[in-house]
């Protein structure tokens, strides 16, 4: 009832209450050593948290790699993460879509193989690295989907954060998300999901063995407003790369000022074996450098943006960020 006399008292916009919490109220310590902080797993500060939070709290993860898998429940909402340096400080787990749960040794699936899930509204993560450490799968192989953060929550921000995996790194599941200087890797589909999310110079870094994705954007309707967006960002990589697969039939992906090197396939889109949804797809660059940037070999299907398409997509008001990001 508590959650529910707030959520009466909004007035229909989060963003009046979002200010008000935006400054840290207390802070937590988090170090592998019990004698320098205040837990020694990050699981633990958040659940020594209010099941219904409503004060920004800032949760410093000291240096050190800790192997946990971490949920945040979804009323736990204003939470800061903040790491010693991304290189510094990891939080890791080994869980695929084929690994077997507690119950009956059912798989897990692709959503809870995340090694960190975020299902609170407004967190933010500084300066840490979430990895999933499932090895590389071999092409085609089934149930290697092996997520390293899953975020399911509306009004997210990462800054200075490196997400590590293979197959399905970073499971941008839901909501409007913004990634600010991030390092991303991995093989296929390996920025996946349904958000509406800006990525804002970030390097994206590709693994594949052989033929790899970056992104699977997973948009179902044209009445839906996700997508995604790179802005000022880095393709680099091994192997031949896709731009995007078209895991939903309206599939929205937009790179801007970005630099592709030669991994990029000529091609750049792949309609997930189904021509239909090139009628219905929106793949587009804008004003993008290096050897794998070219667009005399893309698919007809995609479009080279002019400066008034493109400029929805290449300012935070594409995630209404200006409403709700304070960094």
């Amino acid at each position: 009832m508590e959650w529910v006399r707030y959520m009466g008292g909004l007035e229909h916009s989060t963003f009046h209450h979002a200010l008000a919490r935006a400054f840290p109220s207390y802070t937590l310590v988090v170090d592998r050593n019990p004698a320098f902080g205040d837990f020694t797993t990050i699981q633990a500060a958040v659940d020594s948290l209010p099941v219904i939070n409503l004060v920004r709290v800032v949760i410093k993860v000291n240096a050190g790699t800790y192997t946990e898998k971490v949920n945040i429940s979804p009323m736990r909402a204003f939470i800061t993460l903040e790491g010693a340096g991304a290189d510094k400080t990891i939080v890791q787990w080994g869980d695929s879509a084929d690994s077997p749960s507690g119950r009956a040794g059912r798989p897990l699936g692709t959503y809870n193989s995340a090694s960190f899930a975020v299902n609170a509204h407004y967190f933010l993560a500084r300066n840490i690295t979430f990895k999933n450490t499932s090895p590389v799968p071999k092409p085609g192989a089934s149930g290697k989907q092996a997520v390293a953060l899953r975020v399911s929550a509306d009004n997210a921000a990462f800054v200075g954060c490196k997400f590590l995996g293979a197959q399905d790194t970073l499971y941008d599941h839901s909501g409007r998300h913004y990634y600010k200087d991030c390092y991303i890797e991995g093989s296929v589909d390996f920025i996946f999901g349904n958000a509406l999310s800006l990525y804002e110079d970030c390097h994206v870094h590709a693994i594949a063995r052989d033929y790899g994705a970056l992104t699977a954007q997973n948009r179902q309707s044209m009445l839906e407003d996700t997508g995604f967006s790179f802005v000022n960002c880095r393709v680099t990589g091994s192997g031949a790369l896709y731009l995007g697969r078209a895991r939903g039939t309206f599939s929205r992906v937009v790179f801007a000022y970005t630099y592709m090197d030669d991994i990029i396939v000529p091609r750049g889109w792949y309609n997930w074996g189904d021509p239909n949804r090139e009628m219905t797809v929106f793949y587009g660059q804008y004003k993008c450098t290096g050897p794998g940037a070219s667009f005399s070999g893309r698919v007809s299907w995609s479009r080279e943006l002019t400066d008034d398409e493109a400029k929805p997509f290449i300012s935070l008001s594409f995630i209404d960020g200006t409403e709700w990001i304070r960094l």
